[in-house]
This record gives structure tokens, sequence and C-alpha cells, in this order.
């Protein structure tokens, strides 16, 4: 067999996506690889198919055990034999498995790197031919990295212990050149061919919102998306439990996932939305790393996260099936504040010596500030995340609300200089709120304390909306007019720039929208109505639902998610091919052998009953 026929026989697909034939050529010339791919963008058959045409053994070293189960699910899913060895099995399956790679049944096996330093492990991998070592996540790698698990360095010590040295390949979705670097490096991958595919995502739509009430901005959100699959992440456990039960008293179905449940009560919730027994999932950012579910339709962010890599990261677990989906961020001032303690207490690092610590702090607060930034641009959003990770574009894309509202030029030259001057004249001691609230007048028991009422700029800008004020002291931050200090209480600094505006050097506009908090009109058009799928008919929709309907009943039998039987991208591929016998099943998007014969007749005897 080819690396085609492995493709269309295991997996369903007739054509390669961006970057995966380089990326495995090349693995198959027996040469170290790292690849650089967005979520979604089939990072996994990078390494598995290579690993059924190679002979021999491939160990993928993999974070999470979510991701092992969820990978190897969906390889016996395809007809291909593939186990995982991690702490979630007793001892028993574990030698069980570990005996069953030892006989040759799995050219495919998922280990956790704690488990590469084992005796047992090392027995097994020193007398087996292992062909490849695949690092799924390596970001995680690097210290650098958003992710970074000391576990990861064992993976050299075990490379380097096995009596003939394996191809490496590595992979990530998120990395910025220096942890690219830092990648190859650590790994020691010998001349790699280094491949980025793009980090742009066509298919997602971006938004940023600020409402002043956010589980109202929620809450109608989901109304409009009802019985979609969607996950809402929030910063803490104590917004988990609020949202979730609020949804909950709307008569939404919707369960929850954060770190203090118990583990029996984590599997269950997170196998509710995996199964689709549950529409939506409230979750901190400890659920989501590996979870491959295709369908879902929308990633709500309730909180700002902490860096860009991690924003990207969760936002693309939406749309992976390639249909159109949506990613909303809902921020506000106080997820900077909780941000900014996080890193400041973080205990993840204890081992790291007093200056890389800080060190290591210093640049989560600078991705911080990069993120925060995101919430503040007026420029297209997508157009910002991608410059983040080094890609440029056209700075339009026609799919994030920014390119998508009407904006206008404002001259804000007084507003700025009244802002700065005010800073300078209470020396630089106090955060944006006390800032804002004196140039705008209010009369507060703090202003008061404080005695920013004598302060010369007091009221200056009384006539100002308090959320136009506050979208001119983001942009100030955003051109580095003003600074934050980032060291516990946020206080508004000035800058080398600043005296430009205070000695009127210089021009101040910026793009607003011509009404604030505006809904785009596309979003408007949908408001209150049922989203058709993409890419049917109107005439073709009740097909999809009683494929949908069969999908989930064969799940149901068998036990496995449903996106494992086939993804909702194949049932619109069927509803619109319509396929009469054998060869026309065959020919939709991914419907491989193994899975025709499991499936194929129920569902080719299904449309031929509806049509």
């Amino acid at each position: 067999m080819d690396k085609y026929e492995v493709l269309k026989q295991y997996f369903g697909y007739d054509e390669f996506r961006d970057g995966q034939n380089v990326l495995i050529d090349s693995i198959l010339e027996g040469r170290d690889t790292l690849g650089i791919m967005p979520t979604g963008a089939g990072k996994s058959l990078c390494y598995q198919i290579p690993a059924l045409l190679m002979g021999g053994i491939t160990i993928v070293v993999s974070p999470l055990i979510s991701l092992m189960k969820d990978q190897v699910e969906a390889l016996n899913q395809a007809g291909v034999h593939a186990a995982y060895l991690n702490s979630s099995l007793t001892v028993n399956q574990y030698y069980t498995a570990l005996r069953y790679a030892k006989e040759g049944r799995y050219p495919i096996i998922y280990v956790a790197p704690e488990r590469l330093d084992t005796g047992e492990f090392l027995d097994f991998a020193m007398h087996t031919d292992i062909s490849m070592v695949a690092v799924d996540e390596a970001h995680c790698v690097s210290q650098w990295g958003q992710d970074f698990r000391p576990s990861y360095l064992k993976i050299v010590t075990f490379i380097e212990k096995l009596p003939k040295r394996p191809v490496v390949s590595a992979f990530t979705a998120t990395a910025t050149a220096e942890v690219r670097a830092d990648i190859a490096d650590i790994l020691r991958l010998r001349e790699p061919l280094v491949t980025t595919t793009g980090f742009d995502r066509p298919n997602l739509y971006f938004a940023v919102q600020s409402p002043k009430d956010k589980f109202a901005a929620l809450l109608n959100y989901v109304e409009r998306h009802k019985g979609e699959s969607g996950i809402i992440y929030c910063l803490t456990r104590k917004y988990v439990e609020d949202v979730c039960a609020r949804l909950q008293a709307e008569g939404f179905s919707v369960t929850r996932y954060h770190a203090g449940l118990g583990d029996g009560e984590r599997k269950s919730n997170q196998e509710d939305f995996i199964y689709d027994r549950a529409d939506i999932m409230v979750a901190t950012n400890a659920f989501g790393m590996g979870i491959d579910k295709s369908n879902v339709r929308y990633v709500v962010h309730y909180n700002m996260p902490k860096n860009m890599e991690s924003y990207y990261q969760e936002a693309g677990r939406a749309g992976r099936d390639g249909e159109a989906s949506e990613c909303i961020l809902l921020y506000g001032g106080q997820d900077v504040v909780t941000n900014q303690l996080f890193i400041d207490n973080n205990r993840e690092n204890d081992e790291l010596d007093e200056f890389t610590a800080e060190v290591v702090k210093e640049r989560d607060r600078e991705r911080l500030r990069k993120m925060t930034f995101y919430c503040f641009t007026n420029e297209c959003l997508r157009d910002y995340i991608l410059r983040y990770f080094g890609e440029y574009g056209e700075n339009y894309c026609g799919n994030c609300s920014n390119c998508l509202s009407q904006f206008e030029t404002v001259d804000v030259t007084e507003s700025a200089a009244a802002v700065v001057n005010c800073v300078s004249a209470c020396r630089q001691r106090y955060g944006i709120n006390v800032i804002l609230d004196t140039v705008h007048g209010a009369n507060t028991a703090k202003i008061r304390q404080y005695r920013m009422d004598e302060n010369p700029q007091y009221g200056v800008l009384a006539k100002v909306p308090l959320y136009r004020l506050r979208q001119i002291i983001n942009h100030l931050l955003l051109k580095e007019y003003l600074m934050l200090t980032t060291d516990g209480y946020s206080i508004v600094k000035l800058t080398e720039k600043s005296r430009q505006i205070t000695c009127g050097e210089e021009q101040i506009t910026m793009k607003m929208p011509k009404e604030a908090e505006k809904e785009t009109k596309k979003h408007k058009e949908t408001k209150g109505k049922k989203k058709k799928t993409a890419g049917l008919s109107a005439a073709d929709e009740p097909m999809f639902e009683k494929l949908r309907e069969l999908r989930m009943e064969i799940a149901r039998e068998e036990k496995v998610p449903p996106y494992l039987v086939f993804s909702d991208k194949t049932l619109v591929h069927m509803c619109v091919e319509k396929p009469a016998d054998r060869a026309g099943m065959l020919s939709v998007s991914g419907v491989g052998e193994y899975k025709y014969e499991k499936y194929g007749e129920r569902f080719l005897e299904e449309i031929q009953k509806l049509c």
C-alpha cells in the first residue's frame, strides 16, 4: 500500500490537506520532522499514516489521557489497531497492553511522557523495533511555550537509550518562532524538515465584545444557537459553576468541567459532551486538549485568557470539521487583574531558579499585554492573530467582528491630552478606573479620598461617554503613549512617547465603531432564526437530521462518540451526493472501506428511503 491507499482505506479521504504530503514524505524518507499546523488541520494523520507504512512500532508521546483515549478510539474505529499506556489503566490492563505490544499487535502506541523512564516500558522499548517517536503537543517541551511540562524533557533521554535511533517527529498547533527553535533544539532533531502550514482557519469567525452584562450577552448568544454544540471557557472554577447553574436554570442542555470536580464526575461530564448528550460544556482551560470533537460550532470565552497561544488553541476547538463556526470573546477589565494574579502566584515552575522564574513571569506579563491589546484593537482580528504568530495578511478578512463593523476615523487628540495630563498631575500613582473617573468628573468616595477632585483635569471630559473614554485610554496603551505596571496593582505610567501628546506634537486619531457595541448586519439577520446547516439546501435539511439520528443510534449501540461514526461534514456530503450503492458511498469524503463495511449499508438504506 502507498500513502494514498492508506488515506482512503482507513480514513476515507481522497486527497491530503495543505502540508500533510510534505510532512509524511519527510518522515517516510527517514528524516526528522517538525510540523506546525493549526488545530483541525490534520496533524495526527502526518504521523499515523507513516506509522502504518514504516513497519515496526511508532511511539506517540502525548500529554493528556483524554487526548490519547480520543486518538486511539478514532484509530480503532477506522480499523487500525492502537493502544495507550497511561495511569488510567489498571495494573492488569497495562501489562496486557504491553504484552500485546511486544507481540506486534499495535503499529501505534500512545504513551504518557512519565512512562518513558519506567523499568517495564524501557525493557519493552529496548527489545522492540521502534521506527518512529512522534511528539504530539511538542510546545510542551519548551519552558517558553504556553504549556511547559517538565516530564517532556524525558523524551530525549529515552530516545538516547534506544539501541537504534528512530525517526523523530514533532507536531504542535501554536508556536512562535522562538518556541519552534526551542523544540528543535531540546529534542535534538537532526537536520529536520520544518514546515509551518499557516495558522489561518478561514472557517472561523472571530469577535470581541465588551458587554456591560456578560451573562445577558452569553444568554442571548446561546439562545440563537440552541441545539448546537459549543464550549464556554471561564477563567475560574467559580465562574464555571455560576455560568453552568444559570444556563441550566434557563433550560439549556449543559454540563461543566474543572479541576475541582472528582475524577468520576469530570469523566462523566466530558463523555456527556463528547457523546452529544449535553450540547454545551462550561469549563476552565483544564478541558479540551486532545478533544477531537469535530462538530463544535462555537467557542465562547466568558473571560479573556492569559495569552494568544491559549486563546487560539482553545478557540480552535470550534469547526474542526471545516464547517463555519464562531469564536466569541467577552472581555471585561477584571479579566486582566485575574490573569495578573495567576501570573504573580504561579507555582507550576517552582523548580526554576529565582532569576529564570522572574524572566518567565515577565514573559507571561508581556503575553498578557498582547492578549489584552487583541481585545482593544479595531483592526482585523484575524490579522492580529496571524501577525502574533509571524504571518502577515491583508488586514481585512471579511469574517471577524471588526471587518464586518462600520468604522469612522475620529480625532481624539484633545481627550488623549487630558488623560495623559491627568496621569502626570497625579504623579503616576493610580490605575485606569481612577484616571477615567477623574477626567469624567465622578463624585465618588475614592476620588475624594485621593483628592483627585483637585486634579487640574477633573471633569474636563464630563461630556464624553465613559465607554468612549475607555476606548481612548486602551488605544493610548496599545500605541504605547501610556503603559501599565504588571507587578501587583496595575498603575498607569507615562512613556517616552507621552510628551508627544502633552506638547501638541502629534495628532491622535483612532478607528471607532459608528455605533457602540453595534451588532453586525450578518448577525442581526440570524438573530432568532435557526441557522441552516452550511452546504445544505433547505430541501436536504430533513435528510441531514435523519442521518444524525441514525448516527446517534449507532453511536449508542457501539458506545462511541457520534463524530467517530461519521462527522457532520461527511453527513452533509451524503445529503448532497445521495449515494445509491457501495461505489457512491465510498466516494463520500470521510467514508473509508472499513467504515463502509461497518455502517455503509445502514446509511445507504436510510438515504434510499428518504429519497
